[in-house]
């Protein structure tokens, strides 16, 4: 499935806002651009995930024993 397109708009207040729209061009969802960039963040890509499963998978290293 494609990424949906998000378009910025401007509400009365002057906030940024997100807003994805459907195939026919009607509005699906509406947010704030502070909560959808925070959400963008938070979520993690599949390249990341992997990257971390790898690194968990990785044997450590012990460190050597003082004398």
């Amino acid at each position: 499935m494609a990424k949906t397109r998000r378009t910025t708009h401007r509400s009365t207040a002057g906030k940024k806002l997100y807003a994805v729209r459907d195939a026919k061009g009607r509005f699906v969802d509406i947010q704030t651009y502070e909560r959808a960039h925070r959400a963008d963040l938070a979520k993690k890509s599949k390249a990341e995930k992997a990257a971390a499963k790898k690194k968990k998978a990785a044997p450590r290293k012990k460190a050597a024993k003082k004398k």
